[in-house]
């Protein structure tokens, strides 16, 4: 089994999803209790893609996260660090283009797409300003970024309650579905390492994303960041 540590050396966290690829859609929907294909929806509403644009989708693993853009007739990239992932994926889904890269040194042109997105992986990314440097780079003026990430609740008895599932039920229900269950014990203490949403919008910032502003889902559980790059 493997687990990646929170210092997020890429071979440990490539490694890791490797591992838990052929259940991760699975296991997601189990351990988030049904909220994870509500928040896909609003990952989909808030990129907006449109038929021709360009969106390129980060940590896209097996492109569950893809496909209800690739719907709207846009061009995804599905695009992850992981060959493992991306080999369940391509076996699925045969005519996505997928892409392996590392977020932090993306394969790609300046100005290349229409909207970047990346959902529930920025937090596993070793150097997080530099993947908001890259995803503005890569990104056509006037374009989008939308990131979806596990963050801090809001209401204080809550933020008590979802902290202890983390990391006292999480584990264990993870090894009754997953293929690597110690995989989730990082991911949990991942989501409790993380900033909260206002300090990612301020990360965005520094990264020259405009505009920047984040709403709470599932009562601030997870959040949806966007941002702009100036036309």
């Amino acid at each position: 089994m493997t687990r990646a540590s929170l210092d997020k050396q890429p071979h440990e966290v490539a490694s890791m999803f490797d591992d838990v690829a052929e259940r991760y859609d699975l296991t997601n929907d189990v351990l988030s209790l049904g909220q994870a294909r509500l928040w896909r929806k609003e990952v989909a509403r808030a990129v907006d893609a449109r038929p021709a644009q360009k969106v390129l989708d980060l940590a896209a693993g097996t492109a569950t996260s893809s496909l209800p853009f690739a719907r709207t007739g846009a061009y995804v990239v599905p695009c992850d660090f992981s060959l493992g992932m991306l080999r369940v994926g391509k076996q699925r889904h045969s005519w996505l283009p997928f892409t392996a890269g590392d977020a932090t040194k993306l394969p790609f042109k300046d100005n290349t797409f229409d909207a970047v997105t990346i959902s529930f992986g920025l937090r596993n990314v070793q150097d997080t300003d530099a993947a908001l440097r890259e995803m503005y780079r890569v990104t056509k003026p006037g374009g989008r970024v939308v990131i979806c990430e596990f963050s801090h609740p809001t209401w204080a008895p809550f933020r008590t309650v979802y902290t202890e599932y983390l990391m006292r039920a999480l584990p264990p229900a993870a090894r009754a579905v997953s293929s690597s269950p110690d995989a989730y014990v990082y991911l949990a203490e991942s989501i409790r390492a993380w900033p909260d949403q206002r300090a990612l919008a301020g990360r965005l910032g520094k990264a020259g994303w405009g505009k920047v502003a984040w709403r709470n889902l599932t009562g601030g559980v997870v959040a949806l960041h966007r941002g702009f790059k100036e036309a």
